[in-house]
């Protein structure tokens, strides 16, 4: 994901999102992924508007946001790199490459770097178990990551010289 799509918080522009979303079944997991898709993270002035819409309070809507690790409650870096953590991927050395990426970037998972052009965070599986370790960025999937290479896509992402769609 690139910051390039997200616009500033707005409660109008919630408010006509969750209006949109909310007589759909199941609408509160649709309403907190487009609300993040437009503002980049779920802030807390969401929840306020979310939980009287949706007939329930608002330590239901923050225990969905607080469980599902694909919610922030912050806004991100301009890039949201996603690190694969799952079996096929650590066989072919991600733990390395995740020691490495946490102290190249000096942020833990869910964390911002200081420049604010990163946000760390694991996923589960890309999908592409036979090239691991894998990194995704936006739509893009990087097989093959090795620490020198995660550094050649970091500076790439600094200098915004990486095609993001």
């Amino acid at each position: 994901m690139s910051n390039t799509d997200i616009t500033p918080w707005h409660p109008e522009v919630a408010g006509a999102i969750i209006e949109e979303l909310k007589s759909r079944p199941g609408a509160l997991l649709p309403i907190l992924h487009a609300l993040q898709d437009r503002f980049g993270h779920i802030p807390a002035e969401a929840v306020a508007l979310i939980a009287p819409a949706l007939k329930t309070t608002r330590a239901e809507v923050h225990g969905v946001i607080s469980f599902y690790h694909h919610f922030r409650n912050q806004q991100p870096g301009r890039h949201v790199v996603e690190m694969c953590r799952a079996e096929a991927c650590q066989a072919q050395g991600a733990r390395a490459l995740e020691a490495h990426a946490k102290q190249t970037l000096g942020i833990d998972y869910h964390g911002t770097s200081e420049d604010r052009t990163v946000t760390l965070e694991p996923v589960y599986c890309l999908g592409n178990c036979a090239c691991g370790p894998s990194v995704r960025v936006g739509d893009d999937i990087h097989a093959f990551v090795t620490p020198d290479a995660f550094d050649v896509l970091m500076d790439d992402l600094k200098t915004e010289r990486l095609e993001v769609k």
